[in-house]
């Protein structure tokens, strides 16, 4: 039963820290391409975020393409109908 107080996060650890940004470096692709020497987690943290920033421009551009080939496609035709099963 809850007595009404609030839980307090566990506080992590310094190595616990150090694992996430190793396991963060090495799904960047900018990280796992440079040599195996150790960035801060600073730099880590950015690249990340430009990395992350990157994918939500190459998907709002994909959108856009698929939005302007939906588009110019026949709406009775049969691909479109498979194309849009797909998405849905």
């Amino acid at each position: 039963m809850s007595s009404g107080r609030s839980r307090v996060p566990k506080k992590i650890t310094e190595e616990e820290i150090n694992d996430l940004i190793s396991r963060l470096q090495a799904l960047v692709p900018e990280r796992r391409t440079e040599s195996l020497s150790r960035a801060s987690a600073s730099v880590v943290l950015k690249e990340t975020c430009n990395y992350i920033r990157r994918l939500h421009r190459e998907l709002d551009s994909l959108n856009e393409q698929l939005a302007h080939l939906l588009e110019n496609m026949d709406s009775s035709g049969a691909e479109a109908e498979i194309i849009k099963n797909l998405l849905m």
